[in-house]
């Protein structure tokens, strides 16, 4: 295969080569707990870029700039449907998606009703959701059930539990895209709009599906992460909003849709990770820390953009 055929390689070298800098800078200390971590850490955001990629790969201009806002709304409501009880885990995990689904749904109808660009629709609707968290969330951070942060701090053979999730859950979204009709429409439409539709591809109901899942997804990240870090709380989505495009484009799927690449996820969330961590380990502070990730997802979305537009005069 080619290069053109692998637009994952080149996500999984540089994750792998960050990881050789990162554990050089710190004299060969601590590489198994880096990797650890970097499964753990990356499965939060493995899955909310799956959803992202879906959204991306579904046609130039659609995206989810709400992820961010269905996090804190998702892990506020789990958090109070459990309320610290074992037996509520199920229910509130249940919430979580269904809340992250809605989220997901409001976004489209604001695409459709208001006819206006899907990144206006999705910014302006996280801060009608955002509203929504505050006001559920009310301020207060709700632990989660002993079971429930157990189960997000668990291992399995020395892997993270949460990192076995992720990848099962990835295993679903790959035969999604390749064995399902909707995977099929997905690419059809990515591709040429126009050409699916006079195809007879339900061009609206796929996109209503991709915003769907792609906000079921973040509801059960918020969930997780809430488990994951001793409860709720408003800013856990946060770093999540240009994350998930910079890690959809440099896993190397097609920032003009039709071309998503599943791979690549795992390879792009790992490297971003490690880019964090290469710059902990060289003593950058917060400040310096947070323009070098900010300079690189800008660089990378450009690049992506870049690349779209001459594939495009091809």
């Amino acid at each position: 295969m080619n290069a053109h055929g692998r637009p994952w390689l080149g996500s999984w070298v540089a994750a792998i080569l960050a990881w050789i800098v990162t554990v050089a800078v710190g004299h060969g200390q601590g590489a198994g707990d880096l990797i650890s971590a970097a499964l753990s850490f990356s499965a939060f955001t493995v899955l909310v870029s799956l959803g992202q990629m879906l959204v991306i790969s579904s046609g130039p201009g659609n995206v989810d700039l709400s992820i961010p806002s269905a996090i804190a709304l998702s892990s506020a409501l789990a958090m109070i449907v459990m309320n610290g009880d074992n037996t509520m885990i199920v229910p509130g995990l249940m919430v979580a998606i269904v809340a992250g689904a809605a989220v997901g749904l409001f976004n489209v109808a604001l695409i459709r009703l208001l006819r206006i660009p899907p990144i206006i629709a999705t910014l302006s609707g996280s801060m009608i959701v955002m509203s929504t968290a505050i006001s559920f969330g009310r301020g207060l951070k709700i632990k989660p059930p002993p079971m429930f942060s157990a189960f997000v701090a668990e291992r399995v053979f020395g892997l993270p539990l949460l990192a076995l999730v992720a990848l099962a859950i990835t295993a679903a979204v790959w035969l999604l895209l390749e064995r399902t009709v909707l995977g099929r429409s997905i690419a059809a439409i990515g591709q040429n709009r126009r050409a699916a539709r006079l195809a007879g591809v339900q061009v609206e109901r796929t996109r209503l599906l991709t915003y769907l899942i792609c906000g079921a997804l973040a509801g059960l990240t918020g969930a997780l992460i809430a488990g994951f870090s001793g409860g709720n709380s408003l800013d856990q989505g946060d770093e999540y909003l240009l994350l998930t495009i910079a890690v959809v484009v440099i896993g190397g799927s097609s920032v003009s849709g039709g071309r998503p690449c599943v791979p690549g996820v795992w390879g792009a969330a790992l490297l971003m990770f490690m880019l964090v961590a290469m710059l902990n380990s060289a003593g950058a502070g917060p400040g310096l820390r947070t323009l070098s990730t900010g300079v690189i997802i800008i660089a990378v979305i450009a690049l992506g953009g870049a690349r779209a537009r001459g594939a495009g005069k091809l």
